[in-house]
């Protein structure tokens, strides 16, 4: 059985703290068992490992997340990069293409797609391992799992099934689904046991490269990725699911939540307060989430959440914050923070003059024993001035050691590239017609690699 793990997003719902390339399954705030800060991401893939089903685990991304994800999770990761971002029809079909055509895993074998941010105890993923037995014992193509609904929510899909799941039923067949239904038809839903649909899809590869076959698409992953954006944008559940000749579904009886929004995820967070910051007595089911070095004071709000970071503030109702994604859908800010593999870098200050030049200052950190990649830029010169720590830089080939108080200059086409021997800090300043990420050609990443190019 393999696992892929569907890591989307597009960064509004949890809006300051997330953004387009830091989504709400990287936040770092829910406590593991040691106490620590951790992100959903890492929630779920640690409990892979301990249901064993790590090693078979893959995450279907899209490039914007790519570095977020090897931040957190490690360089050693499966990655099924999307070449855009389109729809989880277009998503799964591609992690399919590469099981199928880069793995060589088997047309028989069983293929569970799963969100990445699921807040699941760890029971849901042993249940995972009987989707693979109902697609075995019955002749569905398709196996899902859904949760008994706890209330008549008007925010979740639902699966209305043929009967009810019991010891001697272990798995029921699928009559209809329903989206985000009124409260009274959620109510008469659950009277015919409905299940709240946890958006997992269980299939056997060869169920998807026969549709994909049917559909003219490709099944070789090369080619799949030359015509992606070709594919149309539309859901499994519109595409695939809906039209299965038959579907079953199996019951998770643990607690389930999606933690979308802001009113939903301050209930998971253990501490009202997280950063600087001071909450004050008869500030009741109030939560501060701060990023920022400033601190901030919260005096006898109830019912508020408070989120700062580089990219904003936000100070709402709880009640009301799921507005959030509709307030900014037009907004177009660029990140202002983000997780790369090598560590992580925050923009302090941004300011563009008339004469249209452009200036911009990060602050970067690089974690001991990583690296920047082999690079150079064609719209920006920058200055670095490292601040702490100490490193082995490479500048145009030429290799040498640089440490706390030193000064670089780094002009448009140079190509460099900088090794922390301890954790090194960096005041990065940018000057530039344009100065943008995406300016940036990568030409080597691995630091052995790297070190061959040097002159000396």
């Amino acid at each position: 059985m393999k696992i892929v793990l569907l890591s989307g997003g597009s960064g509004k719902r949890l809006w300051p703290l997330s953004n387009d390339s830091r989504s709400k399954q990287f936040l770092k705030i829910l406590k593991n068992g040691d106490g620590k800060l951790e992100s959903m991401i890492q929630r779920v893939w640690g409990q892979l490992e301990k249901a064993g089903l790590q090693r078979d685990a893959y995450v279907a991304t899209s490039k914007p997340q790519v570095e977020m994800i090897y931040s957190q999770l490690g360089s050693d990761i499966n990655l099924i990069v999307e070449p855009e971002r389109r729809d989880t029809f277009p998503a799964i079909a591609l992690a399919a293409t590469y099981l199928y055509a880069i793995e060589g895993v088997s047309l028989n074998e069983t293929i569970v797609v799963m969100p990445v941010d699921p807040y699941v105890e760890d029971s849901f993923f042993e249940s995972l391992k009987r989707l693979e037995h109902v697609l075995d014992r019955s002749d569905a193509d398709l196996a899902l799992m859904g949760v008994k609904p706890t209330y008549p929510s008007e925010k979740y899909g639902y699966i209305i099934p043929n009967g009810e799941i019991s010891a001697e039923q272990p798995f029921v067949d699928v009559l209809s689904f329903r989206e985000k239904p009124r409260k009274e038809d959620a109510e008469a839903m659950i009277r015919q046991h409905a299940l709240w649909n946890c958006g997992v899809f269980a299939f056997k590869l060869d169920f998807l490269i026969t549709i994909l076959i049917a559909n003219e698409l490709p099944i070789q992953y090369e080619e799949m990725l030359k015509r992606y954006g070709t594919l149309p944008k539309i859901s499994f559940d519109y595409e695939v699911v809906e039209r299965a000749n038959r579907v079953a579904a199996i019951q998770y009886d643990g607690p389930w939540k999606d933690l979308g929004t802001w009113n939903t995820l301050t209930e998971e967070i253990e501490t009202s307060l997280i950063g600087k910051g001071i909450i004050t007595e008869g500030s009741v089911n109030t939560h501060v989430i701060n990023e920022l070095d400033l601190p901030i004071t919260l005096m006898g709000l109830s019912d508020v959440i408070v989120a700062a970071s580089p990219d904003g503030i936000l100070v709402a109702d709880k009640a009301s914050s799921p507005q959030i994604k509709e307030v900014m859908k037009h907004s177009d800010q660029r990140p202002m923070y983000e997780e790369r593999r090598w560590g992580r870098y925050r923009v302090l200050d941004y300011i563009r003059y008339p004469d249209g030049r452009e200036v911009l200052t990060k602050r970067i950190f690089i974690s001991a024993g990583r690296n920047l990649s082999y690079q150079y830029h064609s719209l920006r010169d920058e200055v670095w001035t490292v601040v702490s720590g100490s490193g082995d830089m490479i500048l145009n080939e030429n290799r040498f050691s640089v440490k706390e108080g030193d000064v670089i200059s780094i002009p448009k086409e140079n190509k460099h590239s900088l090794r922390a021997e301890s954790d090194i800090e960096i005041i990065e300043v940018q000057t530039g017609s344009q100065l943008i990420e995406e300016d940036i050609v990568r030409l080597e990443l691995d630091w052995s690699e790297i070190v061959q190019l040097c002159r000396v």
